[in-house]
């Protein structure tokens, strides 16, 4: 065979309602390219990715420090805030400055908003709690531990619904990093194989400008997306297009610097190094 095809880019997708304004506007514009999308959790995405199941896709930011030699980054794509995110949050029964050896549920494996809390936690407020892993159930949580750190929608949900009706205070993550760092904070950045973009420079970049399309599509029409989203949803129209206007989904020289200043603050300076964004231009 002497003629190069071209194979379907196999794409991730995080099934959080963070990530609808990346996706939506994909059908709306007409790009939908001919892509293979793959929907799953944040951790499960970044696995399928580094073991080479997916050629592009979201993936944690501990996850993306942990494999930049295998991956580049796409530019002015990403899933983060510049202050508060809504959706990784500490719910507590006590000030956090008394949760010293108490026990706190981690309802989720995301390896960088539980790695951001441990970290508020420790430096910020100075505690260890005794940290332990369960389903992202608010009211079971509370029923075993003295505080929980929730992520996506279960987050929204606790955040919005649950933690009000329980009388629990609710600490956002973003907003805590923010007052402490004055920087934005990345939770998932799009990451493509090495590989994959030697072999299909020119795919990985259609790829990525359908994306800055969908997205800024998406955040033009932030009304509709929210109202469509509010049919099959808990939460009403209203409540989404705060978030979907709260969160931050460019990755640009700010977020790029608060990327850094995690990982110098969590020992992973030297990864940071290492990240390398993707030449838009091309060659």
């Amino acid at each position: 065979m002497t003629t190069h095809h071209r194979t379907r880019p196999r794409v991730g997708h995080i099934q959080f309602l963070n990530c609808l304004p990346l996706y939506w506007g994909l059908a709306r514009s007409g790009s939908l390219l001919d892509l293979e999308l793959t929907k799953d959790t944040p951790e499960k995405l970044g696995e399928r990715l580094v073991n080479g199941e997916l050629d592009i896709g979201p993936v944690s930011l501990m996850d993306f420090l942990a494999h930049a030699d295998e991956l580049v980054a796409l530019p002015d794509i990403a899933v983060g805030c510049d202050g508060p995110v809504m959706s990784c949050v500490i719910v507590s029964q006590v000030p956090l400055d008394q949760l010293d050896g108490a026990r706190v549920a981690l309802g989720s494996t995301s390896r960088t908003s539980v790695r951001l809390a441990r970290l508020l936690l420790a430096e910020r407020h100075g505690v260890a709690p005794d940290y332990f892993t369960c389903p992202p159930d608010l009211g079971l949580m509370m029923q075993e531990a003295d505080a929980a750190v929730l992520i996506g929608d279960p987050a929204l949900r606790a955040a919005l619904h649950d933690a009000p009706r329980l009388g629990l205070a609710v600490h956002d993550l973003g907003q805590m990093w923010h007052e402490w760092t004055g920087l934005p904070f990345v939770f998932a950045a799009w990451g493509v194989r090495r590989d994959y973009l030697r072999r299909e420079p020119e795919t990985v970049r259609e790829v990525h400008r359908s994306f800055l399309a969908s997205r800024d599509l998406s955040l033009e029409e932030v009304g509709k997306v929210a109202e469509q989203a509010a049919r099959w949803e808990d939460f009403d129209a209203e409540v989404l297009e705060r978030y979907f206007t709260t969160l931050d989904f460019r990755l640009g020289p700010r977020q790029l610097a608060g990327a850094a200043e995690f990982a110098r603050r969590v020992g992973r300076a030297g990864q940071a190094d290492r990240v390398e964004l993707l030449d838009v231009a091309g060659s």
